[in-house]
């Protein structure tokens, strides 16, 4: 099954809970910076994605949303 991460960069606050529990490591940390002055998290591969929804979940500012495709 095919997954797509999407990321509302202005709600990330920079806490990397995300990084830490993707098992295919497809979010990483950037260098750029949101309107609140944090360098939010951005996904790099979305065709690795399962769609397991652990980034989702483990976001306290649920600023992730995944996508399960057919």
């Amino acid at each position: 099954m095919k997954a797509r991460i999407v990321i509302d960069r202005e709600l990330c606050k920079e806490c990397h809970l995300c990084v830490q529990v993707c098992k295919k490591s497809l979010i990483r940390t950037t260098t750029e910076l949101n309107s609140k002055g944090y360098h939010p998290v951005a996904c790099m591969e979305n065709e690795d994605c399962t769609g397991c929804t652990l980034c989702a979940i483990s976001c306290p500012e649920v600023a992730i949303e995944v996508y399960r495709e057919r």
